[in-house]
Order: structure tokens, then sequence, then C-alpha cells
């Protein structure tokens, strides 16, 4: 149990400076990281539906996205590395909490412009549920507004706050199931796989 919350601890500890590698180090262990980074995230997709889909966020995946940015934006000064980080810190998990990347998927441009005028606030809908316990419905955008009374987005953030209760059913095994409720996207309560159910407990502390 100290070693489970220390990995616990470990894995909801906001990202500083001295996490990240330079950009002359990541430049040389990017490929293998990337690979890491891949692998984790197939434990961390749920699909909801075929035209949707939650992906967990946490501080490795939450790592990528900085390095990357560094990276692409050539950023080496340290207020710069400060911005990013204030930006992408908020989305790991703070240990009573789920943070996932929402995504509305259709692969056609016309198709999915149309739908996102009939789904809005879908990002509102989607739920999580522990066993037995009450449905948590997302908490959405809270960075920024993505969406108006007129249509959606198709990328939000969301969190789902879960009780003491809940967090400790997860870390004992109870089952997890989620789903979407609005009137245009419908996607019934399911229990999510065994491996992306053992990855979200490790968010929780």
């Amino acid at each position: 149990p100290a070693k489970e919350s220390l990995r616990n601890m470990n894995a909801m500890q906001k990202l500083t400076r001295d996490d990240l590698y330079s950009l002359e180090q990541y430049s040389d262990i990017r490929s293998e990281f990337r690979n890491k980074v891949i692998a984790h995230k197939r434990n961390r997709r749920v699909e909801l539906g075929t035209n949707a889909a939650l992906y967990f966020e946490d501080r490795l995946t939450m790592q990528y996205q900085v390095q990357e940015m560094l990276r692409i934006e050539r950023i080496f000064e340290a207020a710069g590395i400060n911005d990013e980080l204030a930006a992408y810190n908020p989305l790991i998990p703070d240990g009573s909490n789920w943070k996932a990347t929402f995504m509305v998927e259709f692969p056609e441009a016309e198709e999915r412009r149309a739908m996102l005028t009939q789904l809005v606030g879908i990002e509102n809908r989607v739920f999580v549920q522990v066993a037995d316990f009450d449905r948590v419905f997302a908490i959405a955008d809270e960075d920024l507004e993505r969406a108006d009374e007129e249509k959606t987005s198709a990328v939000h953030f969301l969190r789902f706050e879960l009780t003491a209760e809940m967090s400790e059913a997860v870390r004992n095994g109870a089952a997890v199931s989620m789903g979407i409720y609005h009137p245009a996207y419908t996607h019934a309560a399911e229990p999510i796989p065994q491996n992306i159910r053992d990855s979200l407990a490790q968010d929780l502390g």
C-alpha cells in the first residue's frame, strides 16, 4: 500500500522545469520516449460509440505534449517553458478526478460541421459511473470556452470529479462504465476494459 500511494503521488504531481529534457536531450531520446507514450496511451483511450472518444491525460501524456511544444517552437528560455507548463499542468489529474481530451470524430469535414451544430452541449453529457454509484457528468472546458449556442467544438477538455468512496472503490477493483446521454448522440454506459480501468486507477490518490 505504501508503494502504491507513492506511485499514485508520482502520477499526480504537476510538472516542473526540472522534470523536462532540454531540447538537445529530447532530440536524442525522442523516438524512444514517443514509443513509450504511444504504448501508454493504448491503455488511456475509451471509444464512446463510433464518433466520439475520451483520451485520458496524466503526467506522462502531458510531459510529452510539453516536450513536443518546446521542440516545435524551439523554446528554451525559462519564461517560455513556464508558459507551456502553466497551459498543460491543469490537465494532470489531482488525485480525486480523471481528466480527458474528448474528441468528436467524424472523418468527413462536411458531416462533421453539420453534426457539431446538432451536438451542442454534448461535452456536458459525457459521464463516468463507478460500480453502482451515481453517474458523474463531465465538467467541461474550464480553461476556455470551446462552444456556443449554435455549435460545439470537435475537441473539449473534461474533468470527472469523483467522491472519496468512488475513488476507493476503483482502487479496490470496482468496474467503471462510461457513456454519453445527449438527444442527438447517446452511447449507453458500458464497462471499460480491464487494462484501461487499471491505468485510470493509478490517477486516484
